[in-house]
């Protein structure tokens, strides 16, 4: 029975999809509910499975080509050289399924692919054995290294077209993908639509740093997550919010839209680039959720297993740039949201308290605002608000 494989629902707003990467050849047999393709979106990377087990005969789209809903992408035989199989090469096909590894995901399987590091050669650290990102790299720098020591020899054809200008002085051309694309769509829309103005201050972490010393093990031991920054910094947000409510509106044509929830945006580095996941409701969360949240959502942008509703929505965001050891910068808005919150590295300062010089561990704050609707005098008192809450954290527990 031939069943056609069609492009599945996409989310909404999504238009269309380009093909990433197929794992089967026509011809080739494939098992049930195994990925056949991967279809990448403008936010997150769709895989499609086999609905039934059996022989892929027809592919539609090659890889690259862009397809919209329902489009026809191929054809499975179902249950076509299931039995083909000579009888003593049973035994070894039964062999070979017991020690296949783990489903790669779609991020770690694009870098084997990138790479030509053969999976089969690895050996995972993730769960129940499955590789993991880190695993490829390694493959990639224990490579690198035996090539540096062994004789020059001439490099592989790259995978995508490169241009040789005079000697080693080599460009290679390689398209941007989906994401990128969309990311710097939306960077341009900002930049042309949103009156950016960006307020900067600097707080004071001395009180954050000795309670997460203070309280980090038992914290850890009875929620089993660690306590990091990021928690203090989406509670104290979700406070200033509540008090400049304006803070957390958008433009709606010519209206202001105030949104009575918050819903906090965390930007997070991934494999395939920025991508900025939701925290819904974050005002309900504890220590401990938010900290799991954010775990949960690094994990996901690693693997590349973020779905599209983690990436939609969202009233406020809040972006890192200190883990790359930024020191200052002036964050971009995320459209729609009017305001963004960039915390950066934490450096220890000399300080003035109490008339005296001391050493405290500071860090700048940045908070990029649309003009449009917030005014200077609420920003600023915003962010002056967020610092209060983290030079004082018990003002947290009260909400004052």
């Amino acid at each position: 029975m031939s069943i056609e494989l069609r492009v599945p629902q996409l989310p909404e707003s999504v238009s269309d999809a380009t093909i990433l990467s197929w794992h089967k050849q026509p011809g080739e047999t494939v098992n049930q509910d195994e990925t056949l393709v991967d279809l990448e979106t403008d936010k997150v990377v769709l895989e499609v499975p086999a609905p039934e087990s059996g022989t892929l005969t027809v592919i539609h789209f090659k890889e690259g080509e862009t397809v919209q809903a329902d489009d026809l992408l191929g054809v499975l035989e179902a249950g076509a050289g299931t039995g083909a199989a000579a009888p003593q090469a049973q035994p070894q096909a039964s062999a070979a399924a017991e020690s296949e590894p783990p489903p790669l995901s779609p991020a770690v399987r694009r870098l084997v692919k990138e790479s030509g590091i053969d999976p089969q050669t690895l050996k995972g650290s993730g769960k129940h054995g499955r590789i993991v990102k880190s695993d490829v790299e390694a493959a990639i720098a224990a490579r690198e290294t035996r090539s540096t020591s062994a004789p020059r020899a001439q490099p592989a054809p790259p995978s995508t077209p490169s241009t040789a200008v005079a000697g080693d002085r080599v460009e290679e051309r390689v398209p941007m993908t989906r994401l990128r694309k969309r990311v710097a769509e939306r960077l341009v829309e900002a930049q042309q639509t949103a009156a950016m103005l960006t307020t900067f201050n600097e707080v004071n972490l001395q009180a954050v740093s000795e309670l997460r010393v203070r309280y980090r093990d038992e914290f850890e031991k009875r929620h089993n997550v660690r306590l990091g920054f990021m928690s203090f910094f989406v509670k104290a947000s979700v406070e200033a919010l509540k008090q400049y409510p304006i803070i957390n509106a958008t433009v709606d044509g010519d209206d202001i839209l105030y949104h009575g929830y918050f819903d906090i945006g965390i930007a997070v580095s991934s494999p395939r680039g920025l991508v900025v996941p939701i925290m819904r409701d974050a005002d309900q969360l504890s220590f401990a959720a938010i900290e799991q949240r954010i775990k949960d959502f690094g994990n996901k942008a690693k693997d590349g297993s973020l779905s599209y509703d983690d990436l939609t929505g969202g009233t406020f965001s809040i972006t890192n740039g200190g883990v790359f050891g930024s020191m200052l910068s002036t964050p971009i808005l995320n459209p729609p949201q009017s305001a963004i919150l960039g915390m950066h590295s934490i450096q220890q300062r000399p300080v003035a308290e109490k008339g005296e010089i001391v050493i405290r561990p500071v860090m700048y704050l940045a908070l990029t605002y649309d003009h449009r609707i917030i005014d200077g005098r609420d920003a600023v008192q915003f962010l002056v608000t967020i610092k209060q809450l983290l030079e004082d954290p018990s003002r947290l527990l009260l909400e004052i």
